[in-house]
């Protein structure tokens, strides 16, 4: 079942509310937009394992629209290079009919009573709002023209808006946005459902790839709204926060998860200049949750003497309270899964005689895949300022989930949590390490200890990769039989993974249904028998959500292993893909195997097989898929569907004798159904592709007895210019009918596997374990 946007949207009109005076100013106008969802029980006890608000996602979209014309936007979304803050705003203007020049955008503050629920995750921020926003803006721009109807005395189907005016359209009469305002203010928000929106050809923004219609140039093209100031350094990340007579902290933590500080000796630290206090900052044991590490903090006048002092610190720490974490050692843990991959596990999915079907199976096909911790590594590592005074906090942070820092700080510091306020500064990256609220609670912490001084708790980037919320490790097994026509007949996949559940429950050990339904127990293929098994896979580290999450592993699996068949059965690639895929038909992307209520959770929806083809189709065609290459050079091919969107990746490699790989072009197929930014769309396949080159060939966390290996980007390598495409296409398929699907994390998962898959089509080289590194040169 489809969710139906408009039958949970509520409008208001609320410009006479006081507490809007600090954020309105001289405004004439303010509607208020709710998306209005209801929280189920499996969403509320989600929320309460460490995620406060669950999944439930009904803030206050704010529209203002001033006495002097001015149309500002509250935004209630954080930026993290997504182009949120873009996006979001431009689908309102372009409804309301404003002109780009005069629209403004006000970041929200993180208050969950206001706003609602501001965590930006899971590809949702467009995807869950695309409609409600459109419907906001076509609300106002309907209370305008209802105004220029009253005053002219005329029906309203005699006016119509233009850009930022309102026109007469028998006798040209125009009025401005702002001439309207004042007695818009007094008229009654339309029914949703009685809304009409605009057309494709009345759209001068949303789905536009090019600055032009029907040939002719469109004026003005939106520009990114916080591009100029990103290019000229005036933009506002975490660290740039200014303050008078600030402070600054860094904090030694526990090299080995879990571990509890047994002391430390601070007299060499504070002879550091600039160094005033050396604190201790209390854990909260096992499992954390999204609590802070604990430590010891050094507190200065300046980032550069608090590091040093830290460095001048003696600290012991008890890694014995960390139990089994503190011989975790990534080698030994891998053949532990290797091991475990090979015995039957918990059955998530038993579909058909599998057991008779693999036995009659003319050939049999079997591969383990492995890939490590990952780090989010973002380029702005982890930052916040908190001052708290007279039993109230503030914090500024980037962050993507404001009320979970919210929550967190007020419980830290035994507050009301109308009590803290949080600001919301531009994301320097993300990728799911800034939904975590550790950093700023360790801020608040140490904030208190000042009263009224702002500190500022800044992390280094060893501190960021060391100290972080992995990728959960992955061991995925997979079997299948074929007939004798190549045709599969049986599928077995035992996937093991550390659960991110992990955090919030002590020894849990096997994935969760969210999980689970990120591209495992959603498998499409149609196979006579199918059995899936979750075998256990205990955490030793901090579990985060990392980009597209557990479809990451999933994908790297499952689509390098259909390649391994294809080969196997003597078939192309491609038709071999086609031929498991089925006839066309839509599967639920949570409730294989579960008995779950579509109709209450809005995270539900169907998988559309024919989507699928149809990005293999468009991306093979694009590639030039079958075409003769040279020796050594060769075509890998992965398709995905996650967050409701569907993703091909085709690779042209070239591998040298010596193991030297160039990857020519990339060629990437994406349907999201409706577009609403193009540009960012493809903004985002390029992100997504050259970070998964990353993930494929370098990325890697790895650890001996608890502590984590890499330090710094000298051994956690990311992608050079050799290692990126000469080329990446961005294919972009047009379904303006179908369901509205996610862009920042669904073209990261098939960029490994096919990748992969391109180094074995040059080479005959078969890749089981990432990162490639120097397999190509063994």
């Amino acid at each position: 079942m489809e969710n139906k946007p408009k039958d949970r949207l509520k409008l208001a009109n609320v410009s006479r509310r006081r507490f809007l005076a600090g954020v309105a100013g001289g405004t004439a106008l303010v509607l208020a937009a709710r998306w209005d969802w209801v929280e189920t029980a499996e969403m509320k006890k989600f929320g309460a394992a460490g995620m406060p608000g669950g999944y439930t996602d009904n803030p206050n979209v704010f529209i203002h629209i001033h006495a002097d014309g001015t149309v500002t936007i509250v935004n209630h979304r954080s930026e993290m290079g997504q182009g949120i803050r873009t996006s979001n705003v431009m689908v309102i203007a372009d409804e309301l009919g404003a002109d780009w020049e005069r629209v403004r955008v006000h970041q929200a503050k993180g208050v969950r009573n206001f706003y609602g629920n501001q965590y930006t995750e899971a590809s949702r921020s467009m995807r869950q709002w695309f409609d409600p926003l459109r419907r906001a803006g076509a609300a106002a721009r309907q209370m305008l023209e209802q105004a220029a109807a009253d005053h002219w005395q005329v029906p309203i189907s005699e006016v119509k808006a233009g850009i930022h005016e309102i026109k007469h359209e028998p006798s040209g009469k125009k009025l401005g946005f702002g001439d309207l305002a004042k007695a818009a203010r007094n008229l009654d928000v339309p029914d949703p459902d009685s809304l009409v929106l605009k057309t494709h050809h009345e759209l001068r923004f949303i789905g536009r790839e090019t600055g032009f219609i029907n040939g002719a140039l469109i004026s003005p093209r939106p520009k990114a709204i916080d591009g100029e100031d990103i290019v000229t350094g005036a933009a506002v990340y975490g660290a740039d926060v200014a303050f008078d007579n600030p402070l600054y902290a860094v904090i030694a933590r526990p090299p080995v998860y879990g571990a509890s500080l047994g002391g430390f000796d601070e007299s060499d630290a504070l002879k550091v200049p600039g160094v005033i206090r050396v604190l201790r900052i209390e854990g909260t044991g096992l499992p954390t949750e999204f609590n802070p590490l604990g430590g010891v903090a050094v507190v200065a006048t300046n980032t550069w003497a608090a590091i040093q002092g830290r460095k001048a610190l003696k600290v012991r720490w008890d890694n014995g309270s960390a139990g089994d974490n503190s011989a975790y050692t990534s080698s030994a843990y891998r053949e532990k899964l290797e091991k475990r991959a090979q015995l039957p596990g918990k059955v998530i999915r038993d579909e058909g005689d599998f057991d008779r079907a693999m036995e009659t199976s003319g050939k049999r096909v079997s591969a383990t895949y492995y890939m490590p911790h990952l780090a989010h590594a973002p380029m702005e590592p982890p930052v916040a300022t908190a001052r708290v005074q007279k039993g109230s906090a503030e914090i500024w942070a980037p962050t993507q989930n404001p009320h979970a820092i919210r929550v967190k700080v007020a419980e830290r510091l035994g507050l009301d949590e109308t009590h803290v306020t949080v600001n919301i500064t531009l994301l320097g990256g993300a990728f799911g390490r800034k939904a975590k609220p550790d950093f700023a609670i360790e801020a608040a912490a140490i904030a208190q200890s000042f009263e009224g001084r702002p500190v500022t708790v800044q992390w280094t980037r060893e501190d960021d990769l060391q100290h972080g919320y992995y990728q959960a490790v992955s061991m995925d097994h997979l079997e299948a039989g074929l007939d004798e026509k190549g045709r599969t007949t049986a599928w077995l996949h035992r996937s093991l993974s550390p659960s991110t559940l992990s955090l919030f429950r002590p020894n849990y050990e096997h994935k969760t249904r969210v999980e689970r339904g990120m591209g495992f127990n959603t498998t499409p293929f149609k196979v006579p028998a199918m059995r899936l098994e979750n075998p256990p896979a205990p955490a030793h580290v901090r579990i985060g959500w990392f980009r597209s999450v557990y479809n990451l592993p999933h994908a790297w699996a499952i689509q390098s292993f259909t390649h391994e068949l294809a080969t196997a059965a003597g078939k192309d690639h491609r038709d071999f893909l086609l031929e498991l895929l089925g006839e066309d038909r839509k599967i639920s992307n949570l409730s294989v195997g579960d008995n779950y209520n579509y109709d209450e959770d809005p995270n539900i929806y169907f998988i559309d097989t024919a989507r699928m083809r149809g990005v293999i189709e468009r991306v093979t065609a694009e590639a030039g898929w079958g075409k003769e290459l040279p020796n050594g050079r060769g075509l890998g091919l992965a398709f995905h569907h996650s967050f409701a969107s569907y993703a091909a990746v085709v690779f042209d490699v070239e591998v040298s004798d010596s193991g030297t790989l160039t990857i020519h072009r990339a060629d990437i197929a994406f349907d999201c159904g409706p577009q609403a930014n193009p540009e960012r769309i493809h903004s985002q396949m390029e992100g997504a592709c050259i970070m998964g080159i990353g993930v494929a060939l370098l990325n890697e966390m790895a650890f001996e007895n608890g502590v984590a290996k890499q330090s710094n980007f000298d051994r956690y390598l990311l992608p050079r210019m050799t290692e990126s495409p000469r080329e990446i296409r961005v294919h972009l398929v047009h379904n303006p009918d179908a369901p509205m699907g996610g862009v920042g994390e669904p073209g990261l998962p098939p960029v490994a596997p096919a990748l992969v898959n391109a180094i074995y089509s040059a080479t005959g080289k078969r890749i089981r374990r990432l990162p490639v590194g120097d397999q190509l040169k063994a």
